[in-house]
């Protein structure tokens, strides 16, 4: 009997009064910031940091810095497994829009952004970490990341996908801080100087399962490069506009998270590692705790372990087996 998986797309709009919902990880980017006694705040300071960002990019007839503002979508993704055999949460992404004030204008822009999955985290650490304990050196299972690869492909190229989204989706990462990076000649308006790591990433290894490419950009008023996972032509396939609602909401982002990095004071040069013990960097006005997101990924891995990887492990292996 061949399983079939079909996928139910809900979104929730991703303001300062945005509630997680209960299926929704704790440790996702938006997730983490709508929490806790500042969780408004939070979010005030957050998309008006998006705003301002993509106004300082997209500066062409926007005299006062004000022509745009970002609307931000929660995409959550849910997978229903066989007739009747119940759901699991599969992802969550961002879908951006961006409103022209100038125009009246509402432009739909660029879904993926953020990239949210429990079974990434129970591939990253559970499994991971189960496979090498005990072991004097590090090593990664043959098959790691195959089957959230393919059930990503499966949805990106499902009815219900190209129903709802346009263009193929774009993620938008931080660097590694364990890789170096050279700037090339490359330059483009928007995305900036490219840059080139010194080796591929397990992350990089991770997203190409899933049918990604990888390149990494700096943009104009950026301290240091993202990496963008996209199929197609990342240069061609996305106007000016899409590519600044996604890096406006991504930096931002990443400037709370990883303030070492993004929020660093001093720019990337031409060869550049990247540093979480990075001491010259500025905070935002943005809360949040980050060793908590390091224990949360765990639980949130053995959630995925218990409601979805074990029970369904036949099912599963079948049906990766005959995926195409």
């Amino acid at each position: 009997m061949t399983t079939n998986f079909t996928f139910t797309i809900k979104s929730l709009s991703l303001d300062e009064n945005y509630r997680p919902a209960d299926s929704t990880r704790i440790t996702t980017n938006f997730a983490n910031l709508a929490r806790g006694e500042h969780r408004q705040q939070n979010l005030r300071n957050a998309l008006n940091m998006i705003n301002n960002s993509f106004n300082a990019l997209a500066h062409w007839d926007n005299p006062k810095g004000d022509r745009y503002s970002v609307e931000l979508e929660i995409v959550s993704v849910d997978m229903d497994i066989e007739a009747g055999g119940g759901s699991f949460p599969s992802i969550e992404v961002l879908k951006t829009y961006v409103v022209d004030n100038k125009t009246n204008e509402r432009i739909e822009g660029i879904v993926g952004n953020n990239f949210s999955s429990y079974v990434r985290d129970y591939d990253f650490s559970v499994r991971l970490l189960d496979h090498n304990k005990g072991k004097s050196q590090f090593t990664i299972p043959a098959d790691f990341g195959e089957l959230h690869g393919k059930l990503f492909k499966h949805f990106v190229s499902s009815e219900e996908y190209k129903q709802n989204f346009k263009k193929p989706p774009v993620i938008c990462l931080s660097v590694s801080d364990n890789k170096t990076y050279h700037r090339t000649e490359n330059q483009h308006p928007v995305l900036g100087f490219e840059y080139e790591p010194n080796e591929s990433s397990l992350t990089e290894q991770y997203f190409q399962k899933m049918g990604l490419q990888v390149r990494y950009f700096m943009p104009p008023n950026s301290v240091a490069p993202f990496a963008f996972y996209f199929f197609g032509d990342l240069l061609n396939d996305y106007t000016n506009l899409e590519l600044i609602s996604t890096i406006s909401t991504m930096e931002t982002f990443q400037k709370i998270y990883r303030p070492e990095i993004y929020n660093a004071n001093a720019v990337a040069g031409k060869s550049y590692q990247p540093s979480l013990k990075n001491s010259d960097h500025s905070l935002t006005q943005v809360v949040y705790d980050r060793e908590e997101r390091s224990r949360l990924a765990i639980e949130q891995g053995k959630f995925a372990e218990e409601t979805f990887i074990k029970p369904y492990q036949d099912v599963l292996n079948q049906w990766a087996a005959n995926y195409a």
